[in-house]
């Protein structure tokens, strides 16, 4: 009965060594896919305070916080005016996709037209799409329509919807209605028309209503006009 014991107990201890090794080895996963990830901060839904943010379709948030998204290769666009939480709920889903193990990565609009036009004038923009937007699963681009970009610009950037169309997942952010997403794309109608074609056929569009919650404080003490926000 001894001998017996002494087997269990050393089954238990190399069944815990290997759970102990493959959590830690999903740690460092994590960590080195949040380092990648870029993200301006750490969000959570959690953190969003939907009793502020009424206009904020809860139910449709909570159920995209599932990722189910993700397996499926769709988009989420999240429209409204500045300081409603869009990047906020934004960064939260791929904050969440990253600690399931999905490699994901934030980037506003801006910067990922720098890259593209730097990549481009360097003669890798291939390399850089194999490596920087078609590797990902999830693709945050915030602010769309905060800078307009000229024709090759826009050209570039179609590229990133098209090549990505039913293989990995975008999010975008933007103050800007569909109808005038062409004003920040060299006012070209069939190419905004085309890119919205793909972006909007598997697509999950967040509406989102209300006033700034980082204007809140300030308006409360009359500090601020009640005609102001902050994205």
């Amino acid at each position: 009965m001894v001998k017996q014991h002494r087997k269990v107990s050393y089954a238990d201890f190399l069944e815990q060594v290997l759970f102990d090794e493959l959590e830690a080895k999903k740690t460092r996963t994590k960590n080195t896919l949040l380092k990648m990830a870029n993200l301006p901060s750490i969000k959570t839904l959690d953190h969003y305070d939907f009793n502020f943010a009424t206009g904020t379709p809860k139910a449709l948030v909570h159920e995209l916080a599932g990722l189910g998204f993700i397996e499926r290769a769709e988009n989420i666009v999240l429209l409204g005016p500045s300081g409603v939480g869009k990047s906020h709920i934004a960064i939260s889903l791929a904050y969440r996709a990253i600690m399931q193990g999905i490699k994901a990565q934030f980037v506003t609009a801006a910067d990922l037209m720098l890259q593209l036009q730097a990549a481009h004038q360097q003669g890798v923009l291939k390399s850089y799409f194999q490596r920087s937007i078609l590797a990902l699963r999830l693709l945050v681009i915030d602010e769309i329509g905060y800078l307009p970009f000229g024709r090759e610009e826009a050209n570039l950037f179609f590229n990133v919807v098209a090549k990505r169309y039913e293989k990995g997942s975008i999010i975008f952010t933007s103050n800007l209605p569909f109808s005038q997403w062409a004003n920040a794309f060299a006012n070209d109608q069939t190419l905004t028309a085309a890119m919205l074609d793909r972006l909007l056929h598997y697509c999950h569009i967040v509406q989102i209503t209300g006033e700034s919650y980082r204007l809140k404080d300030k308006k409360r003490i009359g500090n601020a006009p009640s005609n102001l926000g902050a994205n």
